[in-house]
């Protein structure tokens, strides 16, 4: 994969998988800022505002069983559960026709 590439998760067995399975290198950042991905191709996941900053964003798609969520995977439970990547391009447009906020 391209040094261009920026792994954005905190979870180290998703970090693994990526790599092993799918050849993703580059740096491995827990937080990113705007700085960190503009202009990069991110894999994880981003709010909207830095996602737009981004070249694109691949989000790694887990189907988990609700006892599995919010607890840290081991290598095989990611593997077991993963569903697949997919990648997007977020672009920042101007707000139109909703007016100025109401006070």
């Amino acid at each position: 994969m391209s040094t261009n590439t920026v792994i954005v998760t905190r979870h180290a067995s998703l970090v693994e998988v990526l790599r092993e399975d799918y050849g993703y290198a580059g740096p491995v950042l827990a937080h990113a800022t705007a700085d960190d991905v503009r202009g990069k191709r991110v894999v994880g996941v981003l709010p909207l505002h830095l996602a737009a900053a981004a070249e694109s964003v691949t989000e790694v798609t887990l189907n988990l069983p609700p006892e599995l969520r919010g607890k840290e995977l081991t290598v095989e439970e990611v593997r077991k559960h993963l569903k697949g990547l997919t990648t997007y391009r977020v672009e920042e447009v101007p707000v139109g026709g909703f007016g100025p906020r109401p006070a």
